[in-house]
């Protein structure tokens, strides 16, 4: 059974009556956009069924509504919002998922696209279809282009999944116009998005404060290694979450190549940062390393400048899959968050804007139970499957 649209005014007033959110005014106007987009869909629940014959696309695109853009500096309360929208929107086919997280997915649709050609549709129509086959609504977290590969595509997969009927809600740091900006041959970009702001309402959600800074601090998964006390209490915090006798330098499969780990011990990792983040691996390799520990230590973060901005992505695209996963991260570091990237132009300055705030809620007490209860049902599913 469907919830009603109008739930999602009261499940915000509910959240803020409880002290779990505090009531903004920038929020709520997001939350109006976001209820008036429910009502839109459970007004056209009930539309024509997805067909690949060209004259249903002329009816799909009347049919559809406008989907909403969510933007607004780190920590404003956008994800919050995106997922109260989407646990209430009124019908089944839909998907919330991070937006690296899509694009790793429709490379690969491409690839297995382009080595099975179909003489009446190109690789990236198919792909739009067959993603417009399989849901009406897509709720993107995080919505940031720096990749010319990504750019390159845009316009013509969601040309073809606006077309047919699909509806985009997504959060970013940026206004759209700013999307990829700087970024190299971005006039192969610009009619994306021409055609996003035509398909979506643009809403800032200017919220006065990071709401992720006032949370209460957890008991310590993040050092600052300034001194021999703080290198100890460091140790000792990470020899308790591997045990007594992890396996050293475990070679871990990763997308069909193995990276070296400096320990492994049931469902936590510890790497050192030149692993995990100065080898050439990107989202998707993070976000299959999540399917296999909930734990991840990792030690010696230095201070990043603008010339090591491949390592920064790298940690940025780390924090992303561990934050968007719920995976617990105990972090070593020569300085504090808001000094690991020292760079203060470029796509990646703005996007480790996002992971400082997401470092300071990943210490919060609420951020680390929340991981311990997430493990604790995989550890409860697993028993099941085994008994």
């Amino acid at each position: 059974m469907h919830r009603t649209p109008e739930s999602l005014l009261a499940r915000y007033e509910a959240l803020a009556a409880a002290g779990k959110i505090e009531r903004d005014d920038a929020q709520l106007r997001a939350v109006a956009a976001l209820g008036e987009l429910s009502r839109d869909l459970a007004a056209k629940r009930d539309g024509v069924k997805l067909s690949w014959r060209w004259p249903w696309i002329r009816r799909a695109r009347s049919h559809a509504p406008r989907g909403v853009y969510l933007w607004g500096n780190v920590g404003r309360g956008k994800t919050t919002l995106l997922d109260l929208f989407f646990e209430s929107a009124p019908l089944d086919a839909k998907r919330r998922v991070h937006f690296y997280a899509f694009m790793a997915e429709t490379h690969e649709r491409l690839h297995r696209a382009r080595r099975n050609p179909d003489r009446e549709r190109d690789p990236v129509t198919r792909v739009g279809w067959e993603l417009a086959q399989e849901t009406r609504l897509l709720c993107f977290d995080e919505f940031a282009v720096n990749d010319i590969a990504d750019a390159t595509i845009l316009a013509r997969l969601f040309g073809v999944m606006f077309r047919a009927g699909v509806v985009l809600v997504a959060t970013s740091n940026v206004e759209p116009r700013r999307l990829y900006e700087g970024g190299r041959n971005r006039e192969l970009f610009l009619p994306f998005l021409a055609l996003l702001e035509r398909r979506v309402t643009v809403i800032e959600v200017a919220a006065r404060a990071d709401f992720r800074l006032g949370r209460a601090r957890a008991h310590e998964v993040f050092f600052v290694i300034r001194d021999a006390e703080t290198r100890e209490r460091a140790r000792a915090r990470i020899d308790q979450c591997l045990g007594p006798n992890p396996e050293l330098s475990p070679r871990l499969s990763v997308n069909g190549r193995k990276i070296e780990a400096t320990g492994a011990d049931g469902r936590t990792v510890r790497f050192d940062f030149a692993q995990i983040c100065g080898q050439p691996l990107c989202a998707a390799d993070y976000k299959a390393l999540t399917g296999q520990f909930d734990a991840f230590i990792v030690e010696n973060a230095p201070a990043l400048s603008l010339e090591r901005r491949n390592e920064a992505k790298r940690f940025v695209a780390l924090v992303d899959v561990l934050y968007d996963t719920r995976s617990k991260l105990i972090l070593t570091s020569e300085v504090e968050p808001e000094q690991l990237y020292g760079a203060d132009r470029g796509a990646e300055a703005r996007e480790f804007q996002r992971t400082v705030s997401r470092l300071h809620e990943m210490r919060s007490q609420q951020y680390v139970d929340f991981c311990a209860r997430r493990a604790q049902l995989a550890d409860d599913a697993a028993n099941l499957m085994n008994s």
